[in-house]
């Protein structure tokens, strides 16, 4: 979307509308610097942090009925 369509759309709100819509672009560039910040996971991080059982595969005794 070009910045003129923008500007032009926010022109025809009344006031208060275009205070809302400075608060909500505000709002938007906090967001974007926090993400930014965010530390990203790389792949293998998480390696023996995360455990599965033994039995994982084996049917659970509450649905060995419909098994059959």
């Amino acid at each position: 979307m070009k910045s003129i369509s923008i500007y032009s759309k926010i022109r025809f709100l009344p006031e208060h509308l275009r205070s809302e819509v400075n608060d909500f672009i505000d709002h938007l560039i906090s967001k974007k610097k926090t993400n930014s910040t965010q530390k990203s996971l790389k792949f293998g991080s998480l390696k023996g942090k995360i455990e599965i059982s033994d039995d994982f595969d084996e049917p659970i005794e509450d649905f060995i009925e419909y098994t059959k």
